[in-house]
């Protein structure tokens, strides 16, 4: 049976409405057009032409772009709200597939859309495996250095009034417990 491997959403081409912001397209009461770029280790990955209209009623950005030399041009709408600060307002995409608000955009299918716009896609931290054998000694080994850590820095109390704290006394049980796990791994 062949693997069957997720799309990553870390992987993926993302847009937000921070990014645009900090590049000018989203002042107010503007058509603002330009192309962006991503690079990956100095290597360009994709580039697409957008333009933005926030003047209408309805802001949108129109994007230009082939995907697998298919060329693609497709409206996706913003929604600006009053920012609770009372600092302005802020941005949000407007996902024509699932009609919700984000600020983040992923091209995953040839579309920039909402996360939820897409099937069997995940995070990486999703898609990492249980860990077994091998890295379970790593594990105990990692959180018994955490644990002498705890005890030897500088402001830890170890006894008070002459008898040995509870804090003290759990940790020192815990060391207990990691290093007999040591012994038996």
């Amino acid at each position: 049976r062949p693997f069957t491997f997720p799309v990553l959403y870390d992987e993926a081409l993302q847009l937000t409405t921070t990014k645009l912001k900090q590049w000018g397209y989203l002042n107010s009461k503007e058509i603002k057009s330009g192309r962006i770029f991503w690079n990956s280790h100095r290597n360009q990955t994709g580039s697409i032409s957008i333009k933005v209209n926030t003047i209408n009623e309805q802001p949108y950005i129109e994007f230009n772009y082939k995907y697998r030399d298919e060329p693609r041009i497709y409206k996706v709408g913003f929604v600006s709200l009053f920012s609770n600060l009372g600092k302005g307002v802020i941005w949000y995409f407007l996902c024509p597939v699932t009609n919700k608000r984000c600020r983040k955009l992923y091209l995953v299918d040839g579309y920039f859309l909402h996360r939820e716009a897409f099937k069997g896609c995940m995070y990486k931290s999703q898609a990492k495996t249980k860990e077994k054998g091998f890295f379970r000694y790593f594990k105990n080994q990692i959180k018994l250095d955490d644990l002498n850590e705890k005890i030897y820095s500088k402001h830890f109390k170890r006894h008070y009034a002459g008898k040995p704290t509870k804090r003290y006394l759990r940790i020192m049980e815990q060391i207990e417990k990691s290093e007999h796990r040591l012994k038996i791994d």
